[in-house]
């Protein structure tokens, strides 16, 4: 089985880091454009350009799946990348998990990047999704830079900017962002309160777009899989190794122990 993975960077570690712990059998494909990114300032039409570009890199090596671990790039890209590559390789997209929040009842808020937050494609989301609940979509300006570029004291600005335009009484932060999912901790952290009230859920999309992957090629998870699976990183298409960026968040070093290990 093998399970490749495409972003600007390293916004994908989350989900193949969920897709490893699914199934440590799987070979992984990381797929990611150092030469183009970010793609966030690109027009549609630019993201689409290299989307399909980091995408074709992936597909060369013949992958059961693709997952696209970007919100940008499903925004933008996802048909293009579908009438591309299905029915030969299925291609699983990240949308936020408004609806798994909302279901607890409560207040939501929507972490994500300032391009995303008020347009209509969240708002579609939200209008779909959100079951009623009240939704405060929250921008995080510079927070997925930050993350991609491993800058501590940017990312911990970021995120005390955000905690303070989140309402102190939403019960649930919907992480919109795939970058975001690398800080939770620091995002909890944040986001803590001290009278008592049980503490904000979080919610990623990592675990369940690597279960949607699965689902996908008739595969079930299987944690306790032999550790037998590989891991190639390519680089705008050339073969190389995990970003050094990569290797200061839990989930790049556990994808580079199991590589080492194998």
């Amino acid at each position: 089985m093998k399970i490749a993975l495409m972003d600007s960077g390293i916004g994908l570690l989350p989900a193949a880091a969920a897709v490893r712990r699914m199934r440590p059998d799987a070979d992984l494909v990381i797929s990611s454009d150092p030469d183009g990114m970010p793609w966030g300032p690109r027009t549609p039409e630019g993201i689409t350009e290299r989307a399909l570009a980091v995408a074709r890199a992936a597909a060369a090596h013949g992958p059961d799946a693709l997952i696209v671990g970007c919100n940008t790039a499903t925004v933008h890209a996802l048909s293009a990348l579908r009438a591309e590559l299905e029915p030969r390789i299925p291609v699983i997209g990240t949308v936020p998990a408004i609806k798994p929040a909302a279901m607890g009842g409560g207040k939501v808020a929507i972490w994500a990047t300032p391009a995303t937050t008020g347009s209509p494609y969240q708002r579609g989301l939200i209008d779909d999704f959100a079951n009623g609940a009240e939704v405060t979509e929250v921008p995080c300006p510079g927070l997925a830079d930050a993350v991609e570029h491993d800058d501590e004291a940017a990312v911990r600005r970021a995120v005390a900017a955000a905690a303070e335009l989140t309402p102190p009484d939403v019960r649930a932060v919907v992480l919109g962002c795939t970058h975001y999912e690398l800080v939770a901790e620091l995002i909890r952290s944040a986001l803590h309160r001290a009278d008592g009230q049980p503490p904000v859920v979080l919610h990623g999309s990592a675990g369940a777009v690597a279960a949607q992957a699965l689902r996908r090629i008739g595969a079930e998870a299987d944690p306790a899989a032999a550790p037998t699976g590989g891991l190639t990183v390519l680089l705008s298409g050339r073969t190389g190794e995990l970003p050094k960026a990569a290797l200061s968040y839990a989930e790049g070093r556990s994808l580079a122990a199991a590589a080492t290990a194998r």
